[in-house]
């Protein structure tokens, strides 16, 4: 079902910045380091918007996380349906061997639809998140962990539980997953980065409201 809200509020998502003022956002498809090269449609301000169950859920991992000296940062939440629409436009449109290279150098563009692109993304729906985990200092300076591939990288290598990563890559994935298990979300096994509230507070609605 696509919602008819035109708002955030009418589509009952809150900014994780209500629950987390200082949380980590690289917010990837607002603008141009992303596999489409540009930023995409709908995304007209780098914020993480979820329902209200999902970001108090993220939040509790978030306050968890840091009693050990770790972080989330976050690079994607809420996605607009006329993103997912660009995606699979860009999945037409001619390679960029830049691209290529950077995000799907073992797969043609045609292997990624379906199995990492979709007409339908439970993004939409306002309970799923793509994020990785931060080691910091006691003076907060924080740096990523090593995950053994970036965000957003079409390969079987990406997938959690890969036995082409290293031992410490794979000990990253599975505290990253651990953390977000234990406040409720669960892991999409192709994807390391990618997790969703379970169960999903609204598992057959889908917006399209802009995030601004």
């Amino acid at each position: 079902m696509f919602s008819m809200a035109t708002t955030p509020q009418q589509a009952g998502l809150v900014d994780i910045r209500e629950r987390v003022a200082d949380i980590d956002l690289d917010i990837r498809y607002a603008g141009n380091d992303n596999f489409t090269g540009a930023p995409v449609d709908g995304y007209r301000h780098p914020r993480c918007y979820l329902l209200a169950p999902a970001a108090d859920a993220l939040a509790a991992v978030e306050s968890e996380l840091r009693a050990q000296g770790l972080r989330l940062r976050i690079f994607d939440c809420y996605r607009p349906v006329r993103a997912v629409r660009r995606f699979m436009r860009w999945v037409e449109e001619d390679a960029d061997p830049a691209i290529r290279t950077r995000y799907h150098p073992n797969l043609p563009k045609s292997a990624l639809r379906g199995e990492y692109i979709a007409p339908l993304s439970g993004h939409s729906r306002g309970a799923t998140v793509d994020l990785t985990l931060l080691e910091c200092d006691r003076d907060r300076a924080c740096r990523p962990l090593d995950m053994g591939t970036p965000f957003d990288f079409f390969d079987p290598r990406a997938n959690t539980d890969s036995p082409q990563v290293t031992a410490e890559q794979r000990a990253n994935r599975d505290r990253l997953r651990a953390a977000m298990e234990r406040h409720g979300f669960r892991n999409y096994p192709q994807e390391w980065w990618h997790y969703t509230l379970d169960p999903e507070p609204s598992p057959r609605t889908y917006h399209d409201v802009p995030v601004e």
